[in-house]
């Protein structure tokens, strides 16, 4: 889909270049301009987001490496990086300075706290910007910590994400125009916009301000659950018609005990006696009591477990490849299996030949 399409990419750690992977699984020429040395000891040789780049080595305190970047702009469509606000500046490449380069080149910056406000220039990671933005707040069971999946809210749904998003708009835009833009991509933004789904059931007194009272974060029909051979089944049937099918396969339908009870005063007793329930099988008798049913219930698998899931199978969503497991391009297109993924460079593996075709262009 983006054949043609030439980004740059300069090394750094997290959302950025996952966003980099992203753009070249949907079939654009990224170049990801490496240090000479990994970022720290132990770095793979081949890094698994790496994977479909070209990899070039320059050292950007050095004149020549300079010069040969900004050659390099010059022939791009878009670039990606990933400092605290001002390095790029300090190394001679802002934004209005790769512009004087390629005017329709779209600057694609990835930071936590944005380009500007009083935490700019502050470090932090996934749980310090999804704190900040409120898309902590639902997550964890009432009185316990809050806690996501690592780096997924954060640095992949609310940076990555809608850095790939910025890039691609500013992409058309340059397409028509002949200008290109800048992309402030900050965590903190793109995760407190990924809240407004959820702040759009405010109206209708789907959510409270108090943990563990909404619809979502709350209920005992909307948790996970832990089996008798320590597994976790999770449960959300959140519509009445749903929940009345759980409660069927369960054999608790005429039981007033289990009703869908919108009073949270109430959750904490049935999430108990659901607790129960779930606690006296495996977790292999609920996944195949539940199997085909729209009663909304499924297994808590690792990524491994995952990969043999039947639903998986089927998709190929999983793959090992050069010793790792990991998941295939997304989304799809016409409904095809998007092919293995490309090899990820070593550091450098590219260097040459980019050279050599940038003296070839002159």
């Amino acid at each position: 889909m983006l054949e043609g399409v030439r980004i740059v990419e300069i090394e750094g750690l997290g959302p950025g270049p996952f966003a980099g992977m992203l753009l070249a699984d949907l079939g654009a020429e990224v170049v990801v301009v490496h240090r000479e040395q990994p970022p720290s000891p132990g770095w793979p040789e081949r890094n698994l987001i790496d994977r479909g780049k070209k990899s070039i080595v320059l050292d950007l305190k050095d004149d020549a490496d300079r010069s040969t970047l900004k050659r390099l702009l010059s022939t791009a469509d878009g670039l990606i990086e990933g400092f605290r606000p001002g390095v790029m500046e300090r190394l001679g490449f802002s934004p209005d300075a790769v512009h004087e380069v390629n005017p329709a080149l779209v600057y694609g910056r990835m930071t936590g706290w944005g380009q500007d406000g009083p935490m700019a220039q502050q470090a932090g990671h996934d749980l310090n910007y999804i704190g900040v933005s409120g898309a902590l707040w639902y997550a964890s069971e009432p009185g316990t910590a809050p806690f996501t999946p690592p780096t997924l809210a954060g640095d992949i749904g609310g940076g990555a994400l809608y850095l790939v998003t910025g890039m691609l708009a500013g992409l058309l835009k340059a397409k028509s125009t002949g200008e290109g833009c800048v992309v402030d991509a900050a965590i903190v933004d793109g995760s407190a916009h990924t809240m407004n789904l959820l702040m759009s059931t405010r109206a209708a007194g789907l959510l409270a301000d108090v943990r563990g009272q909404s619809y979502l974060d709350g209920p005992p029909w909307s948790r996970c659950y832990e089996t008798a051979d320590g597994r976790w089944l999770s449960v959300q049937c959140l519509e009445a018609k749903f929940y009345a099918l759980f409660l069927e396969r369960l054999g608790l339908s005429d039981d007033p005990t289990f009703r869908q009870d919108p009073d949270p005063s109430s959750w904490a007793e049935l999430g108990d006696c659901f607790a129960t329930v779930f606690a006296g099988k495996p977790l292999q008798h609920w996944v195949s009591l539940f199997e085909g049913t729209d009663a909304c219930v499924a297994p808590v698998l690792s990524p491994a477990e995952s990969r043999q899931h039947p639903h998986m199978l089927a998709r190929s969503t999983w793959l090992e490849k050069d010793g790792q497991l990991q998941a295939r391009a997304a989304p799809r297109f016409d409904g095809r299996v998007p092919d293995e993924p490309l090899e990820a460079p070593t550091r450098g593996q590219h260097t040459a030949a980019i050279l050599a075709e940038l003296e070839r262009s002159g």
